[in-house]
């Protein structure tokens, strides 16, 4: 099968198209054929040897998936021809790759493959962060950044469709928009010099009770100076590539604590059971919309991770892999 490997050097300048052995399948994993494969910024850091899970190399990065499974263990939920997504650890860029059985997730009804593959990672990871990590009630105002990426495009569907007031903040008044299109209610550019100002007088001098920070840096270090009392600042990522430097001061003054979203399949089964749940009731009653760009095929993940790691992406990049849709779109 056809793969990208990232061979004994890290970086995506590295990455190698080319021939692999197909994985094969037992008792605890399905045989996917994979039709889309999602872009997380993780990837970019997993490539780079920089991402706390740091694979034997070579290896196929990766880590979320839509398919159609090829072979199934008898006897389980799933069985060939059921179209599924997953998280994976690795192994997402190629033609084949193994799903553990309790990581799949069975596409939702009226969802496209394509779309479905925005849901293991990013929709996971804002229910987690929204609902557990910092319990969202609705009279909660929520600051999320980067409010037009993956995670940050499925924190402002989940945060509105639960009732809360979204403040969204972008790098463009394009990527503002898309947020309020998805349930935003206000809109800011943190590339403004002013933008916690401009969170202060959107809050009336109260600040965000919520923070869902994917960036990292000074965006991450500067959110402090407008949460409310009590607030969360929930660490989602650092796809700025730095970590902030939290002020250990602000979170004092204000009573506020900064909450790691972090989850894993092997720790969390029972919470992960109750996402599931909830991400299906939020689909089933049309509460979230993926936003997805599919513009490139397989060969072209560089492409893609530049796009991804230069923010030119609005909503989930996602690569369109089976052979009759593969090769860029021209």
């Amino acid at each position: 099968m056809k793969a990208w490997l990232s061979e004994e050097k890290p970086g995506v300048d590295n990455l190698r198209f080319g021939d692999v052995p197909r994985p094969q399948p037992d008792e605890r994993h399905l045989l996917v054929r994979i039709t889309h494969g999602a872009l997380n910024y993780s990837d970019i850091l997993m490539i780079d040897d920089e991402y706390q899970i740091r694979p034997t190399r070579p290896f196929v990065p990766g880590q979320e998936i839509a398919g159609i499974i090829e072979e199934a263990p008898g006897g389980g939920r799933f069985q060939a021809g059921d179209a599924i997504v997953s998280k994976v650890l690795w192994g997402g860029f190629a033609e084949y790759a193994l799903v553990r059985n309790d990581m799949a997730i069975r596409v939702p009804e009226d969802f496209g493959s394509a779309q479905a593959a925005a849901l293991p990672v990013s929709y996971v990871t804002a229910l987690v962060a929204l609902d557990h990590c910092a319990a969202l009630k609705p009279s909660d105002v929520v600051l999320i950044h980067a409010a037009a990426g993956g995670v940050g495009l499925a924190a402002v569907e989940i945060a509105a469709a639960r009732g809360a007031t979204v403040v969204a903040t972008a790098g463009s008044p394009e990527k503002l928009e898309v947020a309020r299109s998805r349930g935003a209610t206000h809109g800011i550019n943190y590339r403004d010099a002013n933008w916690v100002d401009q969170v202060k007088t959107t809050t009336e001098n109260r600040g965000a009770n919520v923070i869902v920070d994917p960036v990292g840096g000074e965006i991450g270090e500067n959110s402090l100076r407008c949460i409310a009392k009590d607030g969360k600042l929930l660490i989602v990522g650092f796809a700025s590539g730095q970590m902030p430097k939290l002020a250990a001061h602000r979170l004092l003054l204000k009573r506020a604590a900064a909450v790691g979203v972090y989850w894993n399949h092997d720790h969390d089964a029972g919470m992960l059971e109750g996402v599931q749940e909830n991400l299906e009731k939020l689909i089933a009653e049309n509460r979230i919309n993926p936003l997805v760009d599919d513009r490139y095929g397989i060969t072209d993940l560089p492409l893609a991770l530049d796009d991804l790691a230069n923010r030119r992406v609005a909503g989930k990049m996602v690569l369109r892999v089976n052979s009759d849709e593969g090769g860029r779109n021209e």
